[in-house]
């Protein structure tokens, strides 16, 4: 898939465009107060395949708390920071490994280059954050409200302020919760700079309701070629936020890691009970990290056929069922069966043996 030409920064040890992998990131749910409860947050995100994290910064005691996080995890940790320039220069002391700041809030020309300056010495990047929710004033009354062209206009305000400093090492987001105006935003952007992009829907919704959005959002622009990194944002556990992002990178091919569940829908064909059997499949498997196809077919008909491709599957019959690898069948048996078997299969696949 075609995919912009942006510049490469690193945030920790993950590169972030120049054609480097579409990275997932999530954001935590804690206190950052609490450097305890927000390590452990942390990591069980890296056990779930989050690659870079981000943690809001409302004050100086969470700013404090920044070193001890640190030394606690494994993933690049980027601070979220809006208005107290201050926050920001003690998390770079902690240690962090990227920031989110607007530079034109943070308190004027003077601040904005301590902190850039700052970053220099680190070669820390900057996220410049738009979010359709809070621009600036006078954009929103020359826009006549949030507009695709208002957020362009901010983030370009923003970068500016950085490249007079002669500082590059960015990366820029430009969310809102309106799908087709995040789309045309990005899009419009992405024609006018090659600093990469940080993609996603912000205030999605819940676990069913944001999926769609963010797959819809993220995965347009991620289509068109355009998106680096990519944060889903949903009312949820974060760990969700990263299954979800993966769920977007393997539909468009840009990724492959973990299992990805290929299930018919149901039809009068079905002989077994496809329904409890697939969400029973995609539970089981849901820390297999080892990138597998799966397919959970409710038709001995056409069911091997159409999931030919899949590593490993059954196909369901009447009260019984086919246990199939690329395609071949390999056995049959009954009903009660058929996931222990298929799980089975998924661990011989692993273990890079066979039953």
């Amino acid at each position: 898939m075609h995919r912009d030409s942006t510049r490469a920064i690193m945030v920790g040890t993950v590169k972030v465009g120049g054609g480097a992998p579409v990275s997932v990131q999530s954001m935590t749910n804690t206190d950052t107060r609490d450097a305890s409860s927000t390590s452990a947050q942390i990591n069980e995100l890296a056990a779930a395949g989050c690659e870079i994290v981000r943690v809001a910064v409302p004050d100086r005691q969470a700013a404090e708390a920044l070193g001890l996080i640190k030394k606690s995890i494994t993933l690049p940790l980027i601070a979220d920071i809006h208005f107290d320039y201050r926050l920001a220069l003690i998390a770079l002391e902690s240690g962090i490994d990227g920031l989110r700041i607007n530079p034109g809030n943070i308190g004027g020309s003077e601040k904005v280059k301590a902190v850039v300056e700052a970053c220099r010495d680190r070669k820390i990047p900057i996220r410049i954050g738009v979010n359709a929710g809070s621009l600036e004033k006078d954009l929103l009354e020359r826009h006549g409200g949030p507009s695709a062209g208002a957020m362009v206009e901010s983030a370009l305000r923003h970068v500016r302020l950085l490249e007079e400093l002669n500082y590059r090492e960015i990366k820029i987001s430009l969310k809102a919760s309106q799908v087709p105006m995040m789309i045309e935003a990005y899009r419009s952007l992405s024609e006018k700079v090659d600093y990469p992009m940080h993609v996603g829907v912000t205030e999605s919704g819940t676990v069913r309701s944001g999926t769609v959005k963010s797959a819809v959002g993220i995965g347009a622009l991620l289509a068109m070629g355009i998106g680096d990194t990519i944060r889903v944002s949903l009312t949820a556990h974060p760990s969700h936020e990263v299954r979800v992002g993966y769920e977007i990178l393997k539909t468009l091919g840009l990724r492959q890691r973990g299992v990805e569940l290929i299930s018919c829908p149901t039809c009068g064909r079905t002989g077994i009970d496809i329904i409890s059997i697939a969400n029973r499949v995609e539970d089981l498997l849901s820390d297999v990290k080892a990138p597998l196809k799966v397919a959970v077919m409710g038709c001995v008909v056409n069911g091997p056929g159409e999931a030919r491709h899949a590593d490993v599957g059954i196909a369901g019959g009447r009260g019984e069922g086919l246990v199939f690898r690329k395609g071949q069948v390999i056995r049959k048996v009954p009903e009660d069966q058929l996931v222990d078997e298929l799980i089975k299969e998924v661990q011989a696949i692993i273990d890079g043996t066979s039953h």
